[in-house]
């Protein structure tokens, strides 16, 4: 544990020291693991499957916020989905203008989420970013990571019907419009993982809230039930179809990384934890008080021992000074 602590320290002094560089590399990450992911899973526009265009947008989107880093993912969706159904194209360009005028325009801050909930679902861990989402952020979180979940399941939808959508010439342009509409709000898995998502950041923002002890832990167990059973629900109520090992792995993989997040960024030590009151005029307080886990720095004293010769030498002096 002692080792861990120490770890922790050292990284918190290297992200004071270098915090622009490192979240400058993280940028850079995400966007490139987003962009081969929508390159492999859709990448019907080579122009953007060039090794040196997905480098060269990753590294523009790491000296970026996060909003214009949606943005760039958005046209490079855009232009893979125009590439096989420009109504299909036209529908998405839609939903994510209203994305960003109804929230991004008010909290841009939280843009990371609708880029990392793609990542995590395509990546097949989809449970980690409710967790993550409710530990670090507030409600509003439900909103770009609800987008996020339907944005992927957009892309699931092209790659899955590219044929269709590219020979329908022959259906009217109306009918095509309401087809894919009907088609995307009927999308039963979609609406049981938003509610999922939506259910695991109100659990877990919830409970952590708490003034009860462990209540961090406590919020990520709950949260990944909470999910678990909204999914069983979902599954038992629209049949969905779901794979139950790949749901388990994915919470078991969303439990260890929360917990790995909860020990850098809120680890505390229940058992010296103080109760205190004070009042003023108008009110009084009941504090709380619990203590970081954090490793005291070494109390290290340097202590000097002169050289008995030089001694002897600057005491012969300082008699000769004298007289």
């Amino acid at each position: 544990m002692i080792v861990l602590l120490e770890i922790k320290e050292r990284l918190k002094l290297f992200y004071g020291k270098f915090a622009a560089p490192v979240d400058a590399g993280m940028k850079f990450c995400a966007s490139l693991v987003a962009l081969v992911l929508m390159n492999s899973n859709l990448g019907y526009l080579d122009k953007f499957k060039n090794p040196l265009v997905m480098a060269g947008l990753a590294l523009f989107c790491a000296f970026v916020p996060y909003g214009v880093i949606s943005v760039v993912l958005a046209a490079v969706l855009l232009g893979h989905i125009y590439a096989v159904s420009m109504e299909c194209a036209l529908l998405t360009g839609i939903f994510l203008v209203l994305v960003a005028l109804l929230y991004y325009g008010l909290q841009p801050r939280d843009s990371y989420w609708l880029v990392l909930t793609p990542i995590a679902f395509a990546l097949r861990i989809p449970f980690v970013i409710p967790l993550l989402a409710g530990l670090s952020g507030g409600l509003a979180g439900a909103i770009p990571v609800g987008c996020g979940v339907a944005v992927y399941y957009i892309m699931l939808y092209v790659k899955q019907n590219a044929g269709v959508l590219t020979n329908d010439a022959a259906v009217d342009i109306t009918e095509r419009y309401v087809q894919l509409i009907r088609t995307m709000m009927s999308n039963k898995e979609m609406m049981v993982m938003v509610a999922a998502c939506a259910a695991g950041i109100l659990v877990v923002y919830l409970i952590r809230l708490l003034s009860v002890d462990y209540a961090w832990i406590l919020a990520i167990v709950f949260g990944s039930v909470s999910q678990m059973a909204v999914v069983f629900t979902g599954d038992y109520l629209f049949d969905v179809q779901i794979s139950l090992q790949q749901l388990i792995v994915g919470t078991l993989f969303s439990l260890i990384v929360a917990g790995i997040y909860h020990f850098f960024v809120f680890a505390v030590d229940y058992s010296r934890t103080e109760y205190t009151q004070f009042e003023d005029d108008d009110y009084v307080y009941y504090v709380k008080a619990v203590p970081k886990v954090v490793v005291s720095k070494p109390d290290v004293r340097v202590q000097r021992i002169n050289d008995p010769k030089k001694s002897r030498q600057g005491g012969h002096r300082e008699r000769e000074a004298r007289s």
